[in-house]
């Protein structure tokens, strides 16, 4: 058992902002009060009580981030070292951190729950492996389907139910929690050399199915299967300059189904070319503040090196022949794709000027913070254990003014960045990156410090220099264990991965079968994930 008090405590999902009050734990959960001896008692004075971070969109486990820590060994020589100790095993962090390396920074940051965004069902199981040696932080992930050709022939054939219970079986054989949509239609049109970069056109190889039909689609059964966190869309035309209207046509055709839009900032942008591209955030912002069924995390970029991994494979061989950049491409099958691009973002860039703006418009400017959350989709805008500068932008409106007079004169023309004075409240900032996303992804037990919720607490010293506040929390508490302290790890704990079972016919199975034996390298037996594979599954049944 254990109390924390004379700390002042933001807990916006139970509408406490900045009160002085206790926090009492007793068996991983918050409860309302603990009595008795062998009660410990944390002295919280001088520091601000939020509950543990909660990331809706990175990428941290799995065959794409494992593919870009083989390509780029370069950005590992000046990374922090992680040495084995009784407490830590080895690891090595920089812009693809390792399993371990991973949890150690998510923590060191008072974060303690990620969401993998983008899993194939195919390599599912390797994801599972890596989550599983990623300590201090529980897990959920999100599977790829909306380039599963045997879920668009489906489509085709308009068989719309029987595609429900296939997408629900996929989803329930990969262990996942969420559904994950990438460029609807154009990473299988990429296996033809093509894209899908208009909704309304049929995707290569069908006569019928176009993305928008696949998004409407899919967020119609996500519905149906009444999944905790809605679909989870990369939409199409992803950083391309004009994007814009396609972003705004997705909004349309979502048709009032949930759905959370991934990286927003890559979604955002006006112009013709690379040379007229501009920030449309205002526009984007309108529409969106309209359309109350919608999530998004913000994907806001940072000046430095990155690495760019995504399902999106036409985007990345773009990228690649912008830039000369190395390059590396997968086909996984009949089910989606992934490109790796390592990139570095400069502030002396119009476009990379732009993209930084945009970001931050988009936090300050959507008037609802429970609805857009703090990310750089790691590690494409940049690294996630980078947050702390943008929680110091987000809240020094002076701060971000010095920043913008360093970006080019062109850029200040096409971005609206420089006319916002909002700042964000530390209430605020503990929605964005805590209370919000634990919402979004349906879980309730997180981002929350009230009775019944996971004992996952961060405590930071009270200190005007926001992104040294943030960037170094004097304790950290995992299910109620003290895991960081003094910015030291004091003890390893093992997180939990949460996983959806939706309902479905089990007739599917036999109309699977034979597919796989057709088109698959992998025999359908071999295909699901078994639960062994998973540490301390949390099961949630929907539908």
């Amino acid at each position: 058992m254990l109390r924390i008090t004379g700390g002042r405590v933001y807990d916006p999902a139970n509408d406490v902002n900045g009160e002085v009050r206790d926090v009492c734990i007793s068996d991983g959960r918050i409860v309302a009060e603990v009595e008795g001896e062998g009660v410990r008692t944390i002295d919280a004075s001088g520091m601000v009580v939020f509950p543990g971070g909660v990331d809706v969109h990175t990428h941290v486990a799995g065959g794409a981030i494992n593919f870009a820590r083989a390509m780029t060994p370069e950005n590992h020589r000046d990374a922090a070292k992680f040495t084995h100790s009784p407490e830590l095993r080895a690891g090595v962090g920089g812009t693809t951190p390792t399993t371990f390396a991973t949890g150690y920074l998510y923590a060191g940051l008072g974060y303690t729950t990620v969401n993998e965004a983008a899993v194939p069902v195919l390599s599912a199981r390797h994801t599972h492996e890596e989550l599983r040696d990623t300590p201090l932080v529980d897990k959920s992930c999100c599977v790829l389907m909306a380039n599963n050709e045997l879920l668009l022939d489906l489509l085709e054939e308009g068989e719309t139910e029987r595609a429900r219970h296939l997408l629900a079986w996929h989803l329930w054989a990969a262990k996942g929690y969420g559904v994950k949509a990438v460029n609807p239609g154009g990473v299988a049109a990429w296996k033809w050399g093509k894209d899908a970069k208009i909704l309304s056109e049929p995707v290569e190889g069908y006569s019928k199915v176009t993305p928008a039909k696949i998004i409407s689609s899919m967020a119609a059964m996500v519905d149906e299967l009444e999944l905790p966190h809605p679909m989870h869309l990369h939409c199409n035309n992803l950083g391309a300059p004009g994007n814009i209207d396609t972003t705004l046509e997705t909004m349309k055709v979502l048709d009032g189904h949930r759905a959370h839009m991934a990286h927003l900032q890559f979604h955002a942008y006006g112009g013709d070319d690379w040379d007229t591209l501009r920030s449309e955030s205002e526009r984007l912002v309108e529409c969106f503040n309209e359309h109350p069924n919608l999530t998004a995390d913000a994907g806001a970029i940072l000046f430095g090196d990155s690495v760019t991994i995504t399902a999106d494979g036409p985007w990345q061989h773009l990228l690649y022949q912008l830039t000369g950049r190395k390059w590396g491409n997968m086909d996984v099958e009949n089910e989606t794709g992934c490109g790796i691009v390592p990139y570095t973002y400069k502030g002396t860039n119009l476009v990379n000027a732009v993209q930084w703006a945009v970001g931050l418009e988009l936090l300050l400017l959507i008037n609802d913070p429970w609805r857009i959350f703090l990310t750089t989709d790691h590690p494409n805008g940049a690294c996630f254990w980078r947050y702390p500068e943008i929680i110091h932008l987000l809240m020094n409106a002076d701060f971000r003014r010095e920043c913008i007079r360093k970006l080019p004169e062109k850029a200040l023309e096409r971005i609206v960045l420089a006319d916002i004075d909002r700042e964000y409240t530390l209430s605020e900032i503990a929605i964005i990156t805590s209370a919000g996303p634990a919402r979004a992804l349906g879980m309730p037990q997180k981002g929350h410090l009230g009775p019944g919720a996971d004992a996952d607490v961060a405590l930071y010293n009270e200190d005007s220099d926001r992104e040294h506040m943030f960037g170094h929390p004097r304790y950290v508490l995992k299910g109620g264990e003290v895991v960081i302290e003094e910015g030291d790890i004091r003890k390893m704990v093992d997180g939990r991965e949460f996983i959806v079972r939706p309902s479905y016919d089990e007739n599917i199975v036999e109309y699977l079968r034979p597919l796989f034996e057709q088109y698959y390298t992998m025999s359908f037996d071999n295909y699901p994930v078994e639960m062994e594979r998973l540490e301390g599954a949390n099961i949630r049944e929907c539908g």
